[in-house]
């Protein structure tokens, strides 16, 4: 008796630190990074779009879809970027490329502020409170003579050329700049979700509640959240305008920024992983065809996003993968095997019980 109960427990190896999922991420990098040496300026110019499209459409997911906070005024962190990486290209000569990195650490600054204002929202209150923040940011950059006022500002030349390296393009530089940026993003959105704050931010968006009940602190797990995906939009948006040359109040902190990535997540699958990226696919393919009906194009759009919320509420692949099971980027969480030696299980116990990261 007294052997066994001082024999130590052989309990379950733990997971592999390099799983399948992170070797198909690699690959897929790498695949994809190798495109930039056979395709025209043309070409990358349009993947670079997709990128940057696919990782707005992540972090928004990310948020809403996740940790259940509604925001329709990410554009204002997006804008905010974009005017500081312009501004230190201006009034400091600094590289663009470090600038992005400045831009992000400014947009967290913001969030910041802002935050202790719209987390006292909730529902519609929340919504229609960031816009109206987003509406307060371009209003600000309207009124800055130093960056243009309303009718904008374009980038040094100096800055432009610093971004041609000679043995690389400047296209090629960009195309290799958006891939990183989205392979980071969804790479860590990946991670995130299969650890224990991912585990908390789904129990915070199905039951606040129980949440709360479990322990969880939800006002400081939200907050970093809102603030890393913020911090994230400032530097996309340094980017997106550094591959535009020329920024304006007007499009910087256009509404149609955030109606087009809730669009993408909404066709795609709100709440999982993959259904950014599909939703993105389709967007743009719809794009690519149906750019030259004017507003048809538009309308088209719309039309496809009220179909998909009546049929396919949770998106074409949440409900591919309800239907059959398919997950490419998996964030299920299993129970351990039972230790052997252990007491015997009570009904319901240790028989392979999922907790479930998606919808």
């Amino acid at each position: 008796m007294s052997a066994h109960l001082t024999s130590p427990l052989a309990l379950p190896a733990s997971a592999p630190r390099f799983s399948r999922t992170d070797g198909a991420f690699a690959a897929t990098a790498v695949a994809l990074a190798a495109l930039a040496f056979v395709l025209d300026a043309g070409q990358q110019s349009m993947l670079v779009e997709f990128f940057y499209f696919v990782a707005l459409a992540q972090l928004w997911n990310i948020l809403a879809g996740y940790g259940g906070f509604m925001s329709l005024g990410q554009q204002a962190y997006l804008g905010s970027g974009g005017y500081v990486l312009f501004a230190l290209a201006i009034f400091f000569k600094m590289p663009p490329l470090a600038s992005i990195v400045l831009a992000g650490l400014c947009a967290a600054g913001m969030a910041c502020i802002v935050a202790f204002a719209v987390f006292r929202l909730a529902g519609p209150y929340l919504a229609i409170g960031t816009w109206v923040i987003a509406e307060v940011f371009r209003l600000a950059f309207s009124q800055a003579s130093a960056l243009g006022a309303g009718s904008g500002i374009s980038i040094p030349l100096d800055a432009v050329r610093s971004l041609d390296l000679g043995w690389m393009s400047r296209d090629m530089l960009l195309y290799l700049i958006a891939l990183l940026l989205a392979v980071a993003v969804n790479y860590g959105a990946y991670r995130m979700l299969r650890s224990k704050y991912g585990l908390a931010l789904c129990a915070i968006r199905d039951n606040e509640s129980a949440a709360s009940t479990m322990g969880i602190h939800q006002r400081h797990l939200k907050f970093a959240v809102y603030i890393v995906v913020s911090a994230a939009y400032g530097m996309l948006g340094a980017f997106i305008f550094l591959t535009k040359l020329r920024i304006s109040p007007a499009s910087a902190f256009d509404i149609n920024w955030t109606g087009y990535i809730i669009f993408i997540v909404v066709i795609g699958g709100i709440g999982t992983l993959e259904g950014p990226i599909i939703g993105c696919i389709i967007y743009f393919v719809m794009r690519q065809y149906l750019a030259d009906t004017g507003s048809t194009y538009l309308i088209l759009l719309g039309l496809i996003g009220i179909v998909v919320m009546r049929f396919y509420p949770r998106g074409i692949w949440g409900e591919l993968a309800a239907r059959h099971g398919m997950a490419f980027l998996p964030t299920r969480w299993h129970a351990p095997a039972r230790y052997p030696g252990a007491p015997p299980a009570r009904e319901g116990e240790g028989r392979g019980a999922e907790v479930a990261g998606n919808r």
